[in-house]
């Protein structure tokens, strides 16, 4: 780093503020002790009436200035970590422009790229069909990336209501696999375990439930490098709460980054570009489903390439 840039780093320039306010506090009781001690001196030795001359109120003054100086530290410290999360915002909305034009850039490129060769090449019907899925594939991601916006706006609008009906959760989840999203999940081995052999009715939003199982799976599929992706999904019910468990054989994450990812924006692991492919939307969006579910979500993962386990909570009854 720059040395510069360091010396003008605000994190220095607040610890040296702090500092320099701290110093000045004990140097002016220092002061004002050192003239307390001699004003006595005085008195004594001319025998005056110290109430005339000086009515000590030494601890007085410095608890008033010891009160005044906290608050002072206390609004620099305000005003600091104010500073910090909005430098952060910007640096995490920065590196989401960045990544998400690249989301979209990517697949429009793509496109272009096959309709030219639409247009200067005669080709067989077999490569044809092999540019339409591929061209089919790079709309979808178009597509998905747009919608991931729109939905985030729009569950966290305050006029959201969802729609809610009760349904079985692991009827829903199977549906979803099996007959919904077959085909985009076919290189995938995904089971579902359900040992009490229960169902679960629970009041959800559709739409919403779906959206979160999607986000929690293509997850799992993306991040990945094994030759073939697994994911359990596991039915545990507890005395209040219903844990279903997402866990796959993915890249993982470092346990520092458990609570961050969650964040709008955030991505895991920045410097691995495998794992910097995604907006940072995809989390934040099923942590925001699963409370308007009156639910949570939580991760756990044992380190880089070890995968990774997705929770969703929701309480019993909701």
């Amino acid at each position: 780093m720059d040395k510069s840039k360091l010396f003008f780093h605000p994190i220095l320039i607040f610890i040296l503020s702090v500092v320099a306010l701290a110093l000045s506090l004990v140097l002016y009781i220092h002061w004002y002790m050192e003239v307390s001690t001699g004003l006595k001196a005085v008195i004594l030795k001319f025998d005056l009436d110290p109430s005339q001359v000086l009515e000590p109120q030494t601890w007085v003054v410095i608890m008033v200035l010891s009160i005044l100086v906290g608050i002072i530290l206390m609004g620099i410290l305000m005003i600091f970590v104010y500073t910090q999360k909005t430098a952060q915002l910007y640096r995490l909305q920065h590196n989401f422009i960045n990544n998400f034009t690249h989301e979209l850039k990517t697949p429009v490129t793509s496109l272009k790229l096959y309709l030219e060769t639409f247009l200067k090449h005669e080709l067989s019907r077999e490569d044809r069909l092999k540019y339409i899925r591929y061209m089919l594939q790079d709309v979808t991601q178009l597509s998905d990336n747009i919608n991931r916006i729109l939905n985030l706006a729009r569950i966290q609008s305050k006029n959201y209501k969802g729609n809610f009906s009760i349904a079985d959760i692991n009827q829903v989840i199977k549906q979803f696999l099996i007959k919904n999203n077959n085909h985009l999940f076919q290189n995938c081995e995904i089971n579902i375990h359900n040992p009490s052999g229960r169902s679960f009715f629970y009041q959800i939003d559709l739409s919403l439930f779906e959206m979160l199982l999607m986000n929690l799976l293509t997850n799992a599929v993306k991040y990945n490098a094994s030759e073939k992706s697994e994911i359990d999904i596991t039915f545990e019910p507890q005395q209040r709460e219903l844990h279903i468990h997402f866990e796959d054989n993915g890249i993982g994450f470092d346990r520092n980054e458990t609570k961050k990812i969650f964040r709008k924006f955030y991505q895991a692991g920045r410097s691995d570009n495998m794992s910097a492919k995604g907006s940072g939307l995809g989390l934040h969006l099923v942590q925001n489903i699963a409370r308007i579910h009156k639910g949570k979500v939580i991760a756990k993962s044992k380190g880089i390439g070890k995968g990774s386990v997705f929770t969703l909570i929701l309480p019993n009854k909701t």
